[in-house]
């Protein structure tokens, strides 16, 4: 049993390096999209790599967070932003397997920041909070980074399985199934999630923009009432 334990640990380890790669990946494409030198993209991979990491840890009081504690993330992360810098016109052509990576990252990223919010002794809902954190942390400070509106909050159903992940990982915790299953479940389940949104284009539903602004509106409806 404890080498099954030991294995899923080991396992769980390096999905969560090879999600920290395809984040950086995806961060480092932002750069090239904006015409960056080395530094920026660089720069923004590694806030996509480890970013909702480090974002998780600080508000958990994890300090100083694993990520700066482990230089392999860095690593990793430059090496996807080099990996990207020369090879960007051939990575591009397989963007649907970066994705593919991506979701994986996804789902991984949620569980662990579930778990590690468990382990610091956070409720269930600051728990999922975590999840979604960890999974889409990086992207939104990326996205920040180049004066962009975040991608969670436009893409198809990006956040959402970070929520679900995180979810599902809290109610099998509840029913105190194994944390290996734990982390099966709840990957499969944003994984499934994710790549139905990503295969089908599904989303959420979005608001309608306003013909003119609140306070404009409010005016004419006044000068409305008083005619």
């Amino acid at each position: 049993m404890h080498l099954i334990v030991r294995a899923v640990e080991n396992m769980l380890h390096l999905l969560d390096l090879f999600g920290t790669l395809a984040f950086a990946i995806s961060g480092a494409f932002r750069a090239v999209r904006y015409e960056m030198d080395i530094l920026g993209v660089i720069a923004l991979a590694i806030v996509t790599g480890i970013g909702g990491g480090l974002v998780r840890d600080t508000l958990l009081g994890r300090i100083p967070p694993v990520a700066l504690l482990d230089q392999r993330y860095f690593i990793i992360c430059i090496a996807g932003a080099l990996i990207v810098f020369f090879a960007a016109s051939k990575i591009a052509k397989r963007w649907d397997y970066v994705m593919a990576a991506d979701a994986v990252g996804l789902a991984v990223f949620a569980s662990i920041g579930c778990e590690v919010a468990l382990i610091t002794g956070a409720p269930p809902l600051t728990a999922i909070t975590m999840a979604v954190v960890t999974a889409c942390g990086g992207g939104v400070i990326r996205d920040l980074s180049v004066n962009e509106i975040p991608a969670i909050f436009t893409q198809d159903l990006y956040a959402s399985a970070a929520i679900l992940g995180g979810v599902v990982f809290i109610i099998l915790d509840l029913l105190h199934i194994s944390r290996e299953l734990q982390f099966l479940i709840s990957i499969l389940a944003a994984l499934v999630l994710r790549g139905v949104a990503m295969r089908y284009r599904l989303s959420l539903p979005t608001v309608k923009s306003l013909p003119e602004s609140p306070s404009k509106l409010t005016r004419v409806r006044k000068l409305k009432d008083k005619d």
